[in-house]
């Protein structure tokens, strides 16, 4: 499907949103007001994995239950695919104001519980609300800054959201750095979170309803004193006019406004056009395998050779902030290059950059260092059980040293270097202190490599391309594709979508390093994201610069454009279309 080019839209949006400052701060203070939410989105999926590490220093349970350490991390997920479906029912309901209202409840609740939890089901049940909060507050947050915004710089003001959420994450590394030496240093981690749900339930107290919204539900003159406080002078009138056109034709059409069920998205042309392109784009964000970078970065460092816990987590802070960089990119292209041509941008250098990730790993897993009998049997006590019982312990390297399990074993690399051949040894502590008594690096994970700084530039360049387009692009499509009858409904399925994919992809990646290799893991993702280039170029349309009610009539009719680099001057009208 293909979209027009509004003429609104050109290389001077991204200078008018910055402008905004001075000429309208008012929408500027819509925009980040809501976009707390996507801090707080940020915040929690980053902070996590550095609190994870203290709570099972003060819980021997949860150290010693692999299960209640997934819980942990993934009940806020599984709260948030719920909080997203509610959401959009919410915004339906009672408006979009009032669900960011709820989300921050609901996010200030689970803090709080969190922060004091006296035990492991406490934890789990403070990830659950935090959840809540969250996938309600990823597809309102979006939607409501969407609504409220002049359709010129819609997309930059909607990146807002997207640049707060990876800020989120970068801050959450900071935290977690920040608070390794304080006493309840977990609880700290977690806990602080709330501070920004307070802060934005505050502030949004002192903002308006969607005008969008109220006008559908009848509230016109509220929604035109709102809309007048967003547009110019000249736009006001047009955008108003637009508006009560649209909802005057969903009402002849329908007959009632609020009869809203899944027949009726299904045989609505529209609505269902918006959903193949909305869902699939937040389908195939989390497919593409992000989330294995945020959430395992330190552990796909030490796959690629980096031995230390601080380095790897000292260069996932660079991941975190190369994707906040990325965002910036995203405020500045949107509104120039368009929705279409960024999102095929980014997944064409995304599938580079995985190509490169799976040859990197590649090269670390084959030419993996010997395994030395010498070094291996030097201490006697400490040998590996399956080297010694091994036919062929001549042939044993780094990675079938790491693959014994009864019980697992841990390569000491040579003093001679790390590329020569090192010791097979009985992964423990003290086994690790012994490595390290004779400056060596101790290796549970990954092997010894001098490929891993490839890595890293692996990463770097995912990131890079990632964040500006398939990070940010998807949720822009979702806050402005759909029909406004439908606009919260069809947003909560597109979120919810995107976090059921997230469990899925965060809760298989170990297993599928562990079952097929990293290389294969990440090859695999590099096919996806070719499906899902060709998935945008035939499905996605371009919505840059239209007005949302112009967005409805575009999609009445289909159009494959496969040439999505060449401008269309007029929007699609309605009566030009074919089926």
């Amino acid at each position: 499907m293909e979209g027009g080019i509004h003429g609104g839209a050109d290389k001077s949006a991204f200078r008018e949103c910055f402008s905004l400052t001075w000429k309208n701060p008012y929408v500027l203070r819509l925009a980040f007001s809501a976009g707390i939410g996507g801090l707080l989105f940020g915040y929690d999926t980053g902070v996590i994995s550095g609190a994870l590490l203290y709570i099972k220093e003060d819980f021997k349970t949860v150290d010693r239950e692999t299960w209640l350490q997934e819980m942990i991390v993934s009940m806020a997920v599984a709260g948030a695919i719920v909080g997203a479906a509610i959401g959009g029912w919410a915004n339906d309901k009672f408006g979009r104001r009032s669900a960011i209202l709820m989300a921050d409840f609901l996010f200030l609740i689970g803090a709080i519980v969190m922060a004091v939890a006296p035990n492991p089901s406490l934890i789990v049940v403070g990830r659950v609300f935090v959840g809540l909060g969250v996938g309600m507050a990823s597809m309102t947050a979006p939607l409501y800054i969407s609504e409220a915004s002049p359709a010129k710089i819609r997309g930059a003001l909607v990146s807002t959201n997207g640049f707060l959420i990876t800020g989120g994450q970068f801050v959450s590394y900071l935290i977690n750095l920040a608070f390794t030496d304080v006493k309840g240093t977990w609880r700290w981690m977690l806990g602080i979170a709330g501070v920004p749900a307070l802060l934005q339930f505050i502030l949004m107290f002192t903002l308006p309803e969607s005008p969008r919204w109220l006008y559908r539900k009848g509230r016109e003159e509220e929604a035109k004193a709102i809309m007048r406080r967003i547009y110019s002078a000249e736009d006001v009138e047009h955008e108003i006019r637009a508006l009560k056109d649209s909802v005057e034709s969903e009402i002849l059409e329908e007959g009632s406004s609020e009869k809203i069920n899944m027949i009726k998205l299904c045989k609505t042309k529209t609505v269902r056009r918006g959903l193949i392109a909305g869902v699939g784009l937040q389908v195939f964000q989390q497919f593409v395998g992000i989330n294995t970078v945020m959430y395992y970065s330190p552990t796909i460092f030490q796959l690629a050779g980096f031995a230390s816990n601080r380095t790897a987590i000292l260069l996932s802070l660079v991941t975190a902030g190369l994707n906040a960089f990325g965002s910036i990119i995203s405020i500045y292209l949107i509104d120039r290059a368009g929705r279409k041509k960024l999102l095929i941008i980014s997944l064409l250098g995304v599938i580079v950059s995985l190509g490169l990730l799976t040859g990197v790993f590649y090269e670390v897993t084959t030419h993996a260092p010997a395994v030395s009998f010498l070094e291996t049997q030097r201490f006697n006590n400490v040998t590996c059980p399956d080297y010694n019982s091994s036919l062929k312990a001549q042939t044993w390297d780094c990675m079938t040293c790491l693959k014994a399990s009864s019980p697992s074993c841990g390569f000491c690399s040579s003093p001679s270097g790390k590329e020569h051949p090192g010791a097979c040894w009985v992964s423990n502590d003290s086994v690790k202190d012994l490595c390290h008594n004779e400056n060596r690096l101790w290796y549970t994970r990954g092997c010894p490599s001098n490929f891993g700084w490839f890595a890293l530039l692996g990463l770097g360049l995912y990131i890079i391309f990632f964040s500006p387009g398939m990070g940010t692009v998807p949720w822009i499509v979702n806050s402005e594709i759909y029909p406004l009858r439908f606009r919260g409904i069809c947003g909560g399925i597109a979120a919810t979508a995107n976090w059921i994919s997230n469990l899925i992809v965060a809760q298989s990646f170990l297993s599928l390093t562990e079952a097929i290799g990293t290389s294969w893991t990440f090859l695999m993702f590099g096919v996806i994201s070719v499906i899902a280039l060709l998935f945008v170029v035939v499905c996605v349309p371009e919505t840059k610069g239209m007005p949302m009610e112009e967005i409805e009539k575009m999609l009445e009719g289909r159009s494959l454009h496969f040439k999505f680099w060449k401008k269309r001057s007029q929007p699609v009208e309605k009566g030009n279309q074919t089926a």
